[in-house]
């Protein structure tokens, strides 16, 4: 896989091809108005960054939806619309803010009315390269993704896609962007494309731990090394967050599939709401599905919404940790606060009574300094342009640490890998 070295250049004429040129939007709406879209962080990404990988990044960019500067320039317009809510309130950037690395820094996510969700807002940065979307995988492509929060009761709360499109067809910059861009009115298919486009240019790279690999050695600390050959033997972190475990992963950090790790089993009764699941939403109903995983306590069920299958049960995608440092709190339910929190979650192999805990999930035994190491590691895949955020948050992080660790148990840690309870008949 082709990766952007401090030596290398990529030419001005792939950035063009793949992405256009990069510019800010145009605000479109009342005159004088903030424009959130003109925002630095939220403009289209350079090729150019240490680490990107290129040839994965052309593969990424669908035939049926190719990449034109005009495209991407009317995405970003309307992922910062909040006409695609139904009482004009909410934006896709309202859960995947730029300025908080394409997060909202909720445990989970708050839609029109304050409805409140179920599911923690994963990142948008690099979610192009995702083989599946949401943390469920139930659709493929970040122009099926789009869709969905935007008819979902809790989160933008239009009864359909033709009415949110009705509300942008009133604006006459956005009838005459889409004729120019798509050369017919607005539709629904052609508003998922174009932000589905805008989306696809959030590429995040250029971190301290890709300027390390690509021959910096000086560009990551000892500590931070240290936790890198943690991450791929004694901590296990590789099982998951690499595309194979006899291969380390220096780009994009997930096997893209499905573990249960133990992560809400014990708050729900997960048997009975599968039961539920199975009687009420049909596979391959998609909205169904998003209204359960959004909506409702099924939510805990992860992959087996969509699978129906008991292996799958609590299940969730492994995502990608790139800037990880700064998009939590962590997990699908955003109950951790901390690194420090998630290590020690996996340190004690968390899942006592959870039948269907990933067989990978045991106690690790790593020493305080070894999960100080590892965090180090985890904060160097932070990507330049959030910098200072994470020096800051790396802080409070390691603050809190100091005083607050509620998934903390050493002697588990240290222990045998507990019996797993069978699945009930």
């Amino acid at each position: 896989m082709k990766r952007v070295s401090i030596a290398g250049v990529i030419v001005a004429g792939i950035a063009s091809l793949i992405f256009g040129c990069e510019r800010s939007a145009k605000t479109v709406g009342p005159k004088g108005a903030p424009n959130p879209a003109a925002d630095p962080l939220a403009q289209p990404k350079s090729l150019q960054q240490v680490g990107v990988p290129v040839d994965l990044t052309r593969e990424a960019i669908p035939a049926d939806n190719p990449q034109t500067s005009e495209k991407i320039s009317l995405g970003q317009k309307l992922f910062f619309e909040r006409r695609l809510s139904a009482d004009g309130t909410v934006s896709c950037s309202t859960c995947h803010n730029p300025d908080l690395a394409f997060t909202d820094r909720k445990s989970t996510s708050v839609g029109i009315k304050g409805r409140v969700g179920q599911r923690n807002a994963p990142t948008i940065l690099n979610a192009l390269y995702n083989k599946t979307q949401f943390w469920d995988g139930r659709v493929k492509t970040l122009e099926e993704q789009a869709a969905l929060p935007i008819v979902n009761a809790v989160e933008m709360g239009h009864p359909n896609l033709d009415a949110a499109v009705a509300q942008i067809a009133s604006v006459e910059e956005y009838q005459q962007a889409f004729q120019r861009v798509f050369g017919r009115p607005p539709n629904g298919p052609d508003l998922l494309r174009a932000i589905a486009s805008y989306e696809r240019t959030q590429l995040s790279f250029d971190s301290p731990f890709d300027r390390f690999i690509a021959g910096d050695n000086n560009a990551i600390d000892a500590s931070a090394k240290r936790g890198w050959e943690l991450f791929n033997a004694q901590a296990r972190c590789n099982k998951c967050h690499a595309l194979m475990e006899t291969q380390r992963d220096v780009t994009v950090f997930t096997d893209n599939d499905f573990h249960n790790i133990g992560i809400g089993i014990i708050r729900h009764n997960v048997v009975a709401l599968g039961r539920q699941a199975e009687q009420l939403i049909k596979s391959g109903d998609t909205a169904a599905i998003d209204r359960a995983a959004i909506q409702t306590d099924m939510s805990a069920l992860g992959r087996f919404l969509i699978t129906k299958q008991e292996k799958d049960t609590a299940s969730f995608k492994t995502p990608d940790i790139r800037n990880v440092l700064v998009t939590g709190p962590y997990f699908h339910d955003g109950s951790q606060e901390t690194l420090w929190d998630v290590m020690d979650h996996y340190n004690k192999g968390d899942g006592l009574h959870n039948p269907w805990l990933d067989e990978d999930m045991q106690p690790l035994a790593l020493t305080e300094t070894d999960i100080d190491d590892l965090v180090a590691f985890l904060a160097s895949l932070t990507s330049a342009s959030y910098k200072e955020q994470g020096t800051a948050e790396l802080a409070r992080q390691r603050a809190l640490s100091r005083t607050n660790r509620t998934q903390r148990d050493t002697a588990r840690a240290f222990g045998p890998k507990p019996v797993q309870p069978e699945p009930p008949k």
